[in-house]
């Protein structure tokens, strides 16, 4: 959706997108070793080499022959068939019985929502953290942040249908910003603000929230996807002590997340709300640019 609203302009007319999915081998190139015809596997949003400086850092976004390449600089996958590049580094073997649509989610936006809005926020037990943005990404924050145990998750979205989810999925609290003052909502029911502020949406609205509910020493973590500037107050930040990150998933944590999937320590499938077949793609697009009509989360697509 941020491609197709202009804010990745690397992609070029006429790119397949697409950089989540799960899928069947039908070839194997000479230099896979891993992999055989046949094996069931979780594509990787990240291409990753294995041994590039950047590699060997664990920052495989950033591999001088990859990182996030799939549907943004090489076609990705919402197709039929799907090249892989790297496949050895950049593909997980699914587990016999395993669901596949559930497993999806590991593709991008489980990993993205711990490791840049979690992992990045330092989320700790005891925490109070808010996050901002209720969508998949927001809902994959909000489910992995559970593992370091906060005692309070505050959910902020405008969409009430999925505040109610993010209930369901753990929240201990949801506030709508089109009926409530989420400043003072949260500045007056806190000791100075948040712990950790995370943005899951990529406007500039969103990230004012953010910086405005933070409390001092506090680490404000951007997961978001923004296509223009924000208004970064650093003027009030500075003293603060506050920490604040940014960053491009490296899926370095896919496989201890793909265990606790697999043990049913968290279940990814209840994200999704719509399932399409490829002729119907243009549709599944339509879905989930309306959001909040069609009470949209997740949509798959397969063949």
């Amino acid at each position: 959706m941020h491609i197709l609203k202009g804010d990745v302009p690397a992609v070029t007319k006429g790119r397949i997108l697409g950089h989540e999915g799960v899928g069947v081998i039908e070839e194997l190139g000479s230099a896979v070793h891993n992999f055989k015809k046949g094996d069931h596997v979780l594509i990787s949003c990240i291409t990753s080499c294995g041994k590039c400086e950047y590699c060997k850092k664990q920052m495989y976004s950033h591999c001088e022959d990859g990182g996030w390449i799939l549907g943004h600089l090489i076609d990705g996958t919402q197709a039929e068939f799907v090249r892989i590049p790297h496949a050895d580094n950049s593909l997980y073997p699914i587990p016999e019985g395993a669901n596949e649509e559930a497993l999806v989610m590991l593709s991008d936006i489980l990993p993205t929502g711990h490791e840049i809005g979690v992992l990045n926020g330092a989320v700790k037990p005891g925490d109070t953290i808010a996050i901002v943005g209720a969508g998949p990404v927001g809902m994959s924050v909000l489910l992995t942040a559970q593992f370091y145990s906060p005692s309070q998750i505050i959910m902020i979205d405008t969409d009430e249908s999925r505040l109610a989810l993010a209930k369901t999925f753990g929240a201990t609290q949801t506030i709508n910003p089109a009926k409530e003052d989420v400043v003072k909502v949260i500045m007056g029911q806190t000791k100075d603000g948040v712990d950790v502020s995370i943005e899951a949406v990529g406007i500039p609205q969103t990230f004012d929230i953010c910086q405005n509910i933070i409390r001092p020493g506090g680490h404000i973590a951007n997961v978001g996807v923004h296509g223009k500037s924000v208004d970064l107050q650093i003027q009030k930040l500075w003293i603060q002590n506050i920490t604040l990150t940014t960053g491009l998933v490296n899926t370095n944590t896919t496989p201890m997340l793909l265990k606790t999937v697999a043990s049913k320590r968290i279940e990814p499938e209840k994200l999704i709300t719509h399932r399409f077949s490829f002729d119907e793609v243009i549709k599944a697009y339509e879905v989930f640019g309306n959001a909040s009509r069609e009470k949209a989360m997740k949509v798959i697509i397969s063949s």
